[in-house]
């Protein structure tokens, strides 16, 4: 396995296109919607890079409009399963003794076809997949996709130079990164694309070979990423694609003595379960299995009574309802001084009337639909049990339909208790519950805060003195792994603001930096004596 290095241009993150009226990219867009949606097309599953389809056929609809079909992905057995482990572990030897420029090479032209003559049917495929709407796609499918594929290849530029800095005479010390002993398991939710992405790639880059189970809500874009890493030249069974029951993957993946590695994005509870199963089944393995999860989110925005109450409204306002607050680091609960609060209510109840719902294609529409029925139900669940509530009251939103859609309302709640249901548990939907707070408890507050919840994803204050922003900072230290001060809690950027959150919010390897490449590799130390010795003594020993 070669490490030589070779410079690799500076990396700059992807500027996102605006989609303005009349402009081409919006033009190329819509058309690139129409034409999907004419379409209906069989996934396959891509195992040792053949697609493979079974008699097992699962319909995919738009969430927004669910009664057309964008066609069928085909699930598999237990036994595909295995193929795809088998394709990994053959196709393994000749991947990891590539050049690291040549797999390098890869995900850069990969980013480069996302960005350029894919870019519009790669967003339309994940804008009709999960229902969000151009902006929002752009974001996700395009710019940090495209962001995490270039940045690694720097990241890992950067790890292949670390050396030894020091050799003795006659000695040469050296660094050696090798892939880990054995495949990759990589599992991915529904709701980004860029995540989807992201997990088998970085695993894959470094030497891994790997095999990737998706959401099933998420099977139609992930058959793009395919298509796109295929097209830029990733070899046959490098990452295989499988649509598989989760339990049933698990009994293979996790009994098998070549497992090496988790790379997971999704819920705490699934997350704690995988983990338990592979620490029961150590003496199985070759060797530790790396476990690297990025899960849940009860993720905070804090007003200080000295903040600007319009940054904390548009805060909300974006962070809260943007993709129906389907991101892990949404703001869903919100702890506003009573001082703010008119100004604050005034402010989020003009804003959210003014929100359209309906679907991705129109582009006018700021909230879409949630991913899928399953999703719905959890979410309506939650307002229903408010609506009987005497602790909290709904004083925005609180609609849903699924009857073209899975259209729920953004709804806010007002909770009398820092402890009511809404403010502690991840709903993954369109609500934002606040606490109003007395001016005069803010180190009450602070605490209840910091304590409320089992997660530490993301949180956000608005405060305007420094030594307010420090104390509150240090207060909230482990509160979350992305903080955020004067802005909202979603958006982390590659590059800039490496993601993941610990407690019960997952390892903390922060995707999108450097720290979770070091995870997928297994360093060799080496130590070359050009003039070995040929006498055991040592000089003290001679008699003087």
């Amino acid at each position: 396995m070669a490490n030589a290095i070779y410079s690799v241009p500076e990396v700059t993150n992807e500027t996102c296109l605006i989609y303005a009226p009349g402009s081409p990219e919006k033009k190329a867009l819509k058309a690139a919607l129409k034409r999907l949606r004419s379409q209906k097309i069989d996934i396959p599953m891509v195992i040792n890079g053949q697609d493979v389809y079974t008699k097992s056929k699962v319909d995919m609809a738009p969430p927004h409009d669910i009664k057309h079909k964008l066609g069928t992905f085909n699930r598999g057995t237990k036994s595909h399963v295995s193929k795809a482990i088998d394709s990994a572990l053959a196709a393994k030897e000749k991947w990891e003794n590539m050049d690291w420029a040549d797999r390098a090479s890869i995900f850069l032209k990969a980013a480069d076809l996302i960005t350029g003559p894919y870019r519009a049917e790669f967003n339309a495929a994940t804008m009709l997949c999960q229902s969000k709407n151009a902006w929002q796609a752009e974001i996700d499918s395009i710019a940090e996709l495209a962001d995490f594929l270039r940045f690694n290849v720097r990241y890992m530029t950067e790890i292949y130079a670390q050396q030894p800095p020091k050799n003795s005479p006659g000695v040469w010390n050296r660094l050696e990164y090798r892939p880990l002993e054995g495949f990759v398991f990589a599992i991915t939710p529904f709701n980004f694309t860029a995540i989807a992405a992201n997990l088998p790639a970085t695993p894959a880059m470094l030497g891994n070979t790997v095999v990737w189970k998706c959401a099933d809500s998420q099977a139609y874009s992930a058959h793009f990423i395919m298509k796109i890493f295929k097209e830029a030249g990733l070899p046959d069974g490098v990452i295989n694609l499988i649509f598989t029951n989760g339990p049933k993957t698990g009994e293979v993946v996790f009994s098998h003595q070549d497992f090496a590695g988790l790379h997971f994005t999704g819920s705490t509870k699934v997350f704690k379960h995988l983990w338990k199963t592979i620490g029961q089944n150590l003496d199985i393995y070759k060797s530790y299995p790396r476990i690297v999860g990025e899960t849940g989110g009860k993720d905070f925005v804090f007003a200080h009574p000295s903040a600007n109450p319009d940054q904390v409204i548009t805060a909300l306002t974006r962070s809260a309802f943007e993709f129906q607050g389907q991101k892990c680091s949404a703001a869903s609960r919100a702890y506003i001084p009573q001082s703010m609060w008119p100004a604050v209510k005034k402010g989020l109840l003009k804003d959210i009337k003014t929100f359209k719902v309906g679907p991705v294609e129109d582009f006018t529409n700021y909230v879409n639909a949630v991913i899928d029925e399953k999703s719905f139900d959890n979410i309506v669940s939650y307002i229903k049990d408010v609506k009987k509530s005497k602790d909290a009251k709904i004083i925005a939103g609180g609609k849903f339909s699924k009857t073209k859609g899975y259209f729920i309302d953004p709804t806010v709640i007002l909770a009398d208790k820092p402890d009511t249901t809404t403010m502690c548990e991840e709903i993954f939907g369109p609500v934002l519950t606040i606490y109003v707070y007395d001016d005069k408890k803010i180190d009450e507050t602070l605490r209840v805060l910091d304590a409320t919840s089992p997660y530490s994803l993301t949180g956000a204050i608005f405060c305007r003195e420094r030594n307010d922003i420090a104390y509150i900072s240090k207060a909230l230290s482990n509160a979350a792994g992305n903080f955020y001060i004067n802005d909202k809690p979603t958006g982390a950027v590659v590059g800039q603001q490496p993601f993941g959150g610990a407690r019960g919010s997952g390892t903390n390897d922060k995707a999108g930096s450097i720290l979770n490449l070091y995870r997928w590799i297994s360093p060799r130390t080496i130590k070359e004596n050009f003039i070995a010795p040929t006498d055991y003594r040592y000089p003290f020993m001679d008699k003087a």
